[in-house]
């Protein structure tokens, strides 16, 4: 027996079989934390960045929801989920660098850790893809999961 929950009896890869467990409430949060230029910088005004594409903070917003709402088309093993609610937000902190969160919750039989990583992710790419024009030089730092609840354990990253 694996100690990894999608790898099965005879080592091959499976879907966790959920049947067996009952709907709670689940919540997920993650982050991931983007580096911009410059350049790019000092377009923010308002807590917006606005180019030709449009407006990048809230265009990323709206790619990182889909995503959420579609990550088990994403990740092979993932159940697909019904959302009660996802909710990004950008803002900008110190040394030029922005900071995404992804906040999902549902009331299902599995968590929604993957919805909120994926969602963040997604969130980070659509800004650079989004910016790229004025610099590709934007650094996608860091993605993490802060904290989930619901399920066999809760977790919080201090």
């Amino acid at each position: 027996m694996s100690d990894f929950s999608h790898i099965d009896d005879t080592n091959q890869p499976s879907m966790v079989d959920i049947s067996g467990k009952s709907p709670n409430h689940r919540t997920a949060v993650a982050q991931s934390i983007v580096q911009l230029t410059e350049s790019i910088w000092e377009q923010l005004h308002n807590g917006e960045i606005h180019n030709k594409k449009g407006p990048v903070f809230q265009t990323a917003i709206i790619a990182g929801v889909m995503a959420a709402k579609k990550t088990s088309d994403l990740i092979p093993l993932c159940h697909p989920l019904p959302l009660n609610n996802c909710k990004i937000t950008i803002d900008p902190i110190d040394d030029q660098q922005v900071k995404i969160l992804c906040s999902v919750s549902t009331d299902h039989k599995t968590g929604v850790e993957m919805e909120a990583l994926t969602g963040a992710s997604v969130a980070a790419l659509t800004l650079y893809d989004m910016c790229k024009a004025l610099s590709h030089d934007i650094r996608i730092l860091e993605t993490c999961l802060l904290s989930k609840t619901g399920g066999k354990r809760d977790f919080s990253r201090d």
